[in-house]
This record gives structure tokens, sequence and C-alpha cells, in this order.
């Protein structure tokens, strides 16, 4: 299937090899070593964040289930807290039971966001407490600046880490009035993807103290992570931080702007109603199936992919699915987004 429009980012003409191999042309000189990309961007990273250190890793899994690795074996404590869609337990085929042996709560309502009160309700000694930032299977919601500092201080007053799994940490910020060192402050170590909005081709970086992330790099090969040509990913990442990361606010203001659209033509709704960063969700009065479908056959028959899948919802007859605004979002005038939308039950 020929894709030359895509709505999502993991989709589409800007992901192809040949796309990736010319920008990447145009960066590395004659002059660089395998090591430099790698080192360049986790020294970008750490600054970025205002963490002493960081570490590349080549998913965003393995930094995840390190970071909770070490903090579990500094604490001598095996149990960790998060939201009950946090992507450790939902996306990740639970690796932090059955690689680390590690037990997770989850804590609240799973369509809301997480609280103070929520994580008070743990009774179990934690290594470490998760948040989402944004929370992205209930719509990317985020927490308040102030929320964030409650839960975070009350992770370390009961002697748990406190950290950020911030695979959208980018976009995230764009919903507060606070700086990404500030947000990074919150936490004793914090997660960041290099693809989605950086439009990467894979990888992540861990950042915290230099001895958490000493730490995570014993890990880190004990996981088979510690690859030694890694400098084409790390290229990559860094082309996205020069040209997307500046443009994240550029991002949200059109996702806004699509979600008004959608809201405003009736046939399908957003949540939430006003995006609070360039992730969102839009709900479909069709069954997930039809909707997937109708997707398909518009992809087929247009070239545009709206969406990677469908969501379902406990009622049967209505799905969801996922917007991230991208670069290539951009090219989706709001009216026109919505329009599609309004015509995929005619494409069942």
């Amino acid at each position: 299937m020929d894709i030359r429009r895509s709505l999502s980012n993991h989709s589409g003409p800007r992901r192809s090899p040949h796309e990736l191999l010319r920008r990447l042309a145009e960066r590395v000189t004659p002059d660089t070593n395998p090591e430099d990309p790698v080192r360049e961007l986790e020294e970008r990273v750490a600054d970025l964040l205002g963490k002493p250190a960081a570490l590349f890793f080549p998913s965003g899994t393995m930094a995840q289930q390190t970071a909770l690795r070490v903090h579990a074996e500094r604490r001598n404590r095996h149990a960790f807290a998060g939201h009950p869609q946090s992507h450790l337990h939902v996306w990740e085929n639970q690796g932090y039971s059955a690689v680390h042996g590690l037990r997770f709560h989850p804590v609240g309502d799973r369509n809301a966001l997480l609280t103070l009160d929520d994580l008070r309700t743990v009774k179990e000694p934690l290594a470490a407490v998760v948040i989402e930032l944004p929370q992205r299977d209930i719509g990317g919601l985020l927490p308040t600046f102030t929320d964030l500092a409650e839960q975070t201080r009350w992770a370390r007053e009961n002697g748990a880490a406190a950290h950020c799994d911030g695979a959208r940490l980018w976009e995230a910020q764009t919903g507060y009035d606070a700086t990404l060192p500030e947000l990074a402050s919150l936490f004793d170590t914090v997660y960041v993807s290099l693809y989605k909005g950086l439009e990467g081709v894979r990888g992540a970086v861990l950042a915290g103290d230099e001895e958490t992330i000493g730490h995570a790099a014993v890990w880190r090969r004990r996981l088979g992570g510690a690859i030694v040509d890694a400098w084409p990913l790390a290229s990559v990442a860094l082309l996205g931080m020069d040209e997307n990361l500046p443009r994240m606010r550029e991002f949200k203001s059109h996702a806004q702007a699509i979600a008004r659209a959608i809201n405003d033509d009736g046939f399908a709704h957003t949540t939430p109603e006003t995006p609070q960063t360039p992730v969102f969700h839009v709900h479909l009065p069709m069954p997930k199936e039809e909707a997937q479908r109708a997707a398909e056959n518009l992809a087929g028959d247009t070239g545009i992919k709206l969406f990677l899948y469908a969501r379902s919802n406990p009622d049967p007859r209505r799905c969801s699915f996922e917007v991230s605004v991208g670069i290539s979002a951009l090219e989706f005038a709001p009216r026109e987004v919505a329009e599609l939308i309004r015509g995929l039950p005619s494409r069942v």
C-alpha cells in the first residue's frame, strides 16, 4: 500500500529508509567518529533535562526496565506503583516481572489521572513510583505541576524513587509553564524517546545522577543494549532534536485546531476537548472493526493513513483512535481531518 500522507508520526513518507538516509548524510561528515553521535546525544539530553548524566539505550522498554531494576536493587525493594494503563504494564508483556522479578501496583482509576490519594492506598514499600507524561492511553492528559510535585515528594518521603516515563516528554512540556529542567528536577530518573515526535529511527535515553546512570550502564550491557554501532540511531535522533524539538508548541497548536474542527463538526469528539499536548484521542460512533476497515479502505483509495489502529470501547458501538501531531500532521488542514473522519462510515 502506497501511503503518501499520514496523520501518524509512526508511518508515512518521512519514515522511508531513503528519506532517512538522505537526512543522515547531511549530518554525518568524514570527520565523524562512531562514538561521537552517541556521546553528543547523551550530553545534549542531560543538558536539556538538567541532569548530571544520561545513557543511550536501543529501546525505551530496556531503558525503563533498567531504571526500575536499579531503583529496586539500591533500595532492596521489589515493587513499584503507577497508573493502571502504564506503558510498562500494558505494552511490554510485563517484562518488569518476567525479566527482573518486580511487582507492579496499579493504583487509581484506569480512566483518570493518578492522584496523591491513590498513591497513599499502597501499603507495600515501593522501589519507585512511575509517572507517565502525558498519560497516553487516556488521551494525553497531564497532571498539574503542583500535583506532580506532591506525588514525587510523597515517593521520596516513603523511600521510593520518582521515575518519569517521558516517552513524550518533549510534547508534554508544551502543557506546562515549567521548563524541561524544572519538570525533570521532580524525578530521580527520566526516560525520553528518540522517535515519535522527534522522528528518530528508534532508541531512548535515560537521565539521572551519575551513580544511578553508572549502575544503569551495567544493566544495559547485561540486557544486550551496549551496542557498538549506535551512531546511526543517535545521528537521526540528533536531526530530530535540531528540526522537530523547537516545533513542539507548533504541533500542539495544530493539534488543538484539529480537535476544534472535529468537535465543531459533531460526528466525532475528542478527549480532551482541548488537547493539553500534541497528543489526543478521537472518539467515533462506530464499532472498532468497522472503523479499522474504513481506515484501511481510505488508505487504499487515497494513500492517506488516518490512524494506526482503532481502540475498543466498553460500548461496542463506539471506538477511538490516537492522534499524535508532528510534522506529517501539519500537511493536513483541520477541516480536512474532520471531513475524513466524518466520511469513515461510507468506506466500510
